[in-house]
């Protein structure tokens, strides 16, 4: 299989033979730095580009299609206006935790993506805790969704971020017990070892109808921790202008709305490592001809292609569903979700115990 292990491998050696072993570690965070900012700057225009291009799909309109071919430019565009905008500071804030809330935000974002394997050999940072630090870290971008309600000094932005506040803190329960069903399955926390796991055949068709339960309850609770419709109760434009960014401007409100999209990013990427195998190509138990064709298509593709496909999922249920009430969101955690993933993380359990997979 076509792998990026020796680029990282030739990297890694010639900067130990060229620098001091603590010189050649700081130029590897370097590096490393530079490619997650150009990572999410891409990011940031590819996903609002294709936000906008599917919005017209599911309306049946055209979408951005004056500036550039098509309307690639569009998003550059836009981009070039927020970064031109003046970044402006209500006079009755908090100006430190105001001016500090958007990094907290970006920061958090930036964390998480420290143990995800894009490609076979092609990883930051292969904790063997991986699936526990990405639950640790992300549970830190409420802060900074707080802090900027709250420094706002404004009660449209406050009660943006205490409602988005408790939304995340509900929907992380079902989040993480869904990820629990598959560290069952995989019986480690590591990533490498959850994807190596599925070298027969990912877990979504392994796991039998408990794993099929656990996706569906995954994405719903994603949809809801991005505060993506129809669970955008935190920054509903018809009640609230914009929620918890209400007073934020320029640079600062263009860290948010970067941050929202690079998160689906993040939550579609640990979905399709978890349930669809990551960088691992679709492998079906002992049919070796098939496997090694399969093999041929670039680790790349295959993380790519799978985190992609989930995130048209979830613009797909923006486009489709209705906003939810306040109650109704919470109602629909705690009364259903909640209950459903507990029942599922104890087959989950039985199934792993007895063996009931393939």
């Amino acid at each position: 299989m076509f792998s990026l292990e020796n680029i990282t491998n030739t990297t890694h050696t010639w900067l130990n033979q060229t620098f001091s072993p603590t010189l050649a570690l700081l130029t590897e965070f370097l590096i490393v730095g530079v490619l997650v900012i150009g990572l999410f700057a891409v990011l940031g225009l590819v996903l609002v580009f294709m936000e906008r291009k599917v919005s017209a799909v599911m309306q049946i309109r055209l979408g951005p299609n004056r500036v550039g071919p098509m309307g690639i430019f569009q998003t550059l565009a836009d981009t070039l206006k927020l970064v031109m905008k003046e970044g402006l500071t209500p006079n009755g804030a908090d100006k430190f935790l105001f001016n500090l809330a958007p990094f907290v935000v970006m920061i958090t974002a930036m964390l998480i993506l420290a143990p995800i394997a894009f490609a076979k050999g092609f990883q930051m940072w292969d904790i063997n805790i991986g699936v526990l630090y990405v639950s640790a870290i992300s549970s830190i971008s409420v802060i900074g969704i707080l802090m900027a309600g709250w420094a706002s000094n404004n009660k449209y932005s406050l009660l943006g971020a205490m409602r988005s506040g408790a939304q995340i803190v509900s929907y992380e329960l079902s989040a993480g017990l869904a990820v629990l069903s598959i560290v069952i399955l995989s019986g480690s926390l590591s990533i490498s070892d959850i994807i190596a796991s599925q070298q027969n055949g990912w877990w979504i068709f392994k796991g039998h109808i408990p794993a099929i339960i656990a996706f569906v309850i995954f994405i719903i609770a994603v949809t809801a921790e991005t505060n993506r419709a129809p669970f955008d109760l935190a920054e509903a434009e018809s009640e609230l202008t914009a929620g918890f960014h209400t007073e934020y401007s320029g640079m600062k409100f263009a860290l948010f709305f970067l941050a929202e999209y690079v998160n689906i990013f993040i939550v579609c990427a640990i979905g399709a490592t978890l349930f669809f195998g990551g960088w691992m190509p679709f492998h079906i138990g002992s049919w070796t001809a098939f496997n090694n064709i399969m093999d041929y298509i670039p680790s790349s593709i295959w993380f790519f292609g799978k985190t992609f496909f989930l995130i048209f999922l979830i613009m797909w249920f923006r486009w489709t569903f209705p906003r939810l009430r306040i109650d109704q969101l919470l109602n629909l955690e705690w009364k259903y979700l909640l209950p459903i993933s507990m029942f599922n993380l104890l087959l989950m359990t039985f199934v792993a115990i007895m063996g009931w997979y393939f």
